[in-house]
């Protein structure tokens, strides 16, 4: 019959030093049970066989108390490297090594609880009982701790974990989250061995005989200092997400459906849900649990309200959501549900919070008639639609409600128009409201606007009235990040009252990739052609299928090897780009052909071209060597080589893709099969200005560098003529 091992941990004083993991590791644990049985330097053979049989046990399932962070400082200790100062202990100041001291936080009435599950070993777990009664530190040596262990059926279990009324942590094994150390078969001793050669870290050395003399004659003797061996401990995923909850807004008639709330009324909504403790904005569930939880009051303050909590307590607050209905582009995008997310580290338990919750109502100011209710509702579809759901990581988020974005800082007047400035500044506190919300994940692009992404969405000037929030404090952003992002993604200062709630674009696959090249070793400019055809063999060995067959879009081929002949741009662009003018190349471009011809009317290949390009890390050039590539990236708004931009200029020579043929003016056919391409390529018609001109052999092909001028801003970027697969016919944001 399956049972528990429970191991009951508490801290005398509520903190705990042992930094950087939280909850303290099953190996810390497991450490201290050993520290508690040893005798001097021996373990009784009863407890060793003990602990050896914990440590074949699979990782327990930890339920902590909500901690934050305290108040941390800095003391200076001497470093164990007096040689470095000529053995002078008197200039030990000189090694002074920093030492961080920043304790976690804790409830100390609440415990820690370790669940090991066992199907045999009753009498060595009743032994494991009696290791924990010598507990006596848990973590550092100034986190004094006792504890007690019993065991227990798993329903049993089920409830002191929940009773703990903490967070419950469990084992991922090859899944994310926190990683903490837990013992494993050879843990115990590898424990016994670092513990021996920790006593025996200085030894004393004799020369052997017929080694050199020393000072009068003497074999002089030596002193080593030899690092103990590492325990061994095996490093295990523990995943513990947020608990979410989703409300419906019903109508309070009998049998009636939902209550749509407006969209640009969502900080209003969110303030009647979630009310106040006191004041005008007294109700609401803060008021509800207060009321049956007074001696709570100010945890409840700080986790609902956020009044009085600091820096440290925003990892317990709760995010309250209003969910306006998307996920078509014929749906009303009023609020029909919220979603009320409880972090792991909330300080109160989340049947609490969702008792609050639920029946939460709202009436007319005038009559004093119930409008609507909260129901709890089970079905978390809707929640799929901002990604809340498994598997729904996306690279590409926008905005649903405006975030208020950081007020900006004024570095000095930039260039352009009022609305460039402020859309400038707007981009710069978007990358600081990623820092604020914890989002560390690696951007490629950002952009923001007032007017909404969404056709029935709402501009971000209409979110303003009736908040804290200033109008112009408010955007529309969308965010490209480096890599899929699971949501919910909550971006802004308003990111507890509603506001910076973002929905992921689907299928936003890249259709272009940057690679910085190393300075070291240079690829010179004019290695630029071995380069690309170097980067294309490597493309092609990523894309190759099981059949060995490689898809046109890679190879420019179709299946039999014939060159693709279908009249259009089906395979990539590849571009080398000398950015500072050093004559070194810089980066290298990767672009989708549906991004260079704008004619291209094909079925976009799903995930293939990002999937393979993305995969490049290196490209092996014959005599340019191995070139490692950095972290692929897009271009930015404003980069030369994306614009938007009026005029363009070439930055390596364009080729015509026709001769110009005998008789005729070669100057005027370059220009006028320029026209041409531009045109079928779908880009407006331009004014061709020539910068250079150079005929080729015996008046063969010529080339040309050229500046277009185009009636309104197009994007970038522009790879156009005979070779702009191959790097020729780039051009870039002209200067001026």
């Amino acid at each position: 019959m399956a049972g528990v091992l429970l191991v009951t941990v508490r801290l005398h004083d509520g903190r705990y030093h042992g930094r950087p993991e939280w909850p303290p590791s099953p190996a810390r644990l497991f450490q201290a049970l050993v520290a508690g049985a040893a005798e001097g330097a021996a373990l009784r053979g009863e407890d060793a066989a003990a602990l050896a049989w914990l440590e074949g046990l699979d990782p327990p399932v930890i339920a902590a108390p909500a901690a934050r962070d305290g108040q941390g400082f800095v003391t200076f200790v001497p470093n164990n490297d007096l040689d470095a100062v000529g053995g002078d202990p008197a200039r030990v100041s000189e090694i002074r090594a920093a030492k961080s001291v920043k304790p976690r936080l804790f409830d100390a009435d609440r415990p820690l609880v370790y669940a090991w599950r066992l199907d045999q070993g009753v009498e060595q777990a009743r032994a494991v009982c009696r290791l924990a009664d010598r507990l006596h530190r848990l973590g550092c040596g100034v986190d004094m701790a006792f504890a007690a262990a019993e065991l227990a059926d798993e329903d049993e279990a089920g409830a002191r974990l929940s009773a703990a009324g903490g967070v419950v942590y469990r084992p991922n094994v090859g899944g994310t989250g926190a990683v903490l150390a837990c013992p494993m078969p050879g843990s115990l001793d590898s424990l016994q061995r670092r513990h021996a050669a920790e006593r025996a870290r200085l030894h004393v050395t004799i020369p052997p005989d017929g080694a050199p003399a020393g000072t009068g004659g003497a074999r002089r003797r030596g002193q080593l200092f030899a690092q103990p061996p590492k325990a061994h401990f095996a490093q295990v995923a523990y995943d513990s997400p947020p608990v979410r909850l989703l409300f419906d807004l019903r109508d309070a008639a009998a049998g009636a459906g939902f209550r749509p709330w407006p969209l640009e009324r969502a900080v209003r909504l969110v303030e009647t849900v979630r009310g106040d403790l006191e004041g005008p904005g007294a109700g609401g569930a803060a008021a509800r649990l207060a009321a049956v939880m007074p001696q709570q009051a100010a945890v409840i303050a700080r986790v609902f309200v956020g009044r009085g909590a600091g820096e440290a307590d925003k990892a317990g607050r709760i995010r309250i959501l209003p969910l306006p209905s998307i996920g078509h582009p014929h749906a009303e995008p009023s609020i029909r549900r919220l979603l009320v997310e409880i972090p792991a580290d909330c300080p109160l338990r989340a049947d609490d919070i969702a008792w609050a919750f639920s029946g939460v109502a709202a009436a007319d100011a005038g009559t004093g008639e119930i409008l609507w209710t909260l129901d709890r509702a089970d079905d978390l579809r809707m929640a799929g639609h901002y990604g809340i759901a498994e598997g729904q990581a996306s690279r590409l988020w926008r905005t649903v409600t405006p975030a208020a974005l950081p007020a900006a800082r004024h570095h000095g007047r930039i260039g352009g128009g009022a609305r460039m400035v402020a859309e400038d500044r707007a981009g710069r506190a978007v990358a600081q409201a990623l820092r604020h919300a914890g989002i560390a994940a690696a951007v490629d692009t950002i952009r923001v606007q007032r007017e909404p992404f969404a056709a029935k969405g709402a501009r971000a000037e209409a979110f303003a009235p009736g908040t804290r929030f200033a109008a112009d404090r408010l955007w529309h952003v969308q965010i490209a990040f480096a890599a899929p992002v699971a949501g919910p993604i909550v971006v802004g200062d308003g990111r507890y009252l509603g506001l910076g709630l973002m929905a992921p674009v689907k299928q936003a696959w890249r259709d272009h990739l940057v690679f910085d090249l190393p300075g070291q070793p240079a690829v010179a400019a004019g290695d630029a052609p071995a380069l690309l055809h170097a980067a294309r063999r490597a493309l092609m060995a990523l894309a190759r299928r099981p059949d060995g067959q490689v898809p046109r879009l890679f190879s420019g081929h179709e299946a039999d090897g014939a060159p693709a002949a279908s009249g259009r741009h089906e395979h990539v662009f590849l571009a080398a780009d000398d950015a500072d003018g050093d004559g070194s190349l810089d980066r290298l471009v990767v672009a989708a052909p549906w991004l260079c011809d704008r004619s291209w009317r094909g079925r976009h290949p799903d995930a293939l071209f990002e999937r393979v390009v993305s995969g490049l890390r290196e490209i092996r050039a014959g005599r340019l060597g191995v070139i490692a590539l950095g972290r692929p990236s897009a271009l930015a708004a404003g980069d030369r080589l994306c614009g938007p931009a009026r005029r363009w200029q070439s930055l390596t020579p364009y080729i015509p893709t026709r001769h110009p043929g005998r008789r005729k003016d070669p100057v005027v056919c370059v220009i006028r099969d320029l026209i041409d391409e531009c045109e079928r390529r779908r880009l407006p018609r331009p004014t061709v200005d020539l910068l250079d001109f150079v005929a080729g052999p015996q008046g063969g092909r010529p080339a040309a560098r050229l500046r277009l001028s185009f009636e309104a801003a197009i994007d970038g970027p522009l790879l156009l003529g005979r070779d702009s697969h191959a790097g020729g016919g780039l051009f870039g944001v002209a200067d001026g």
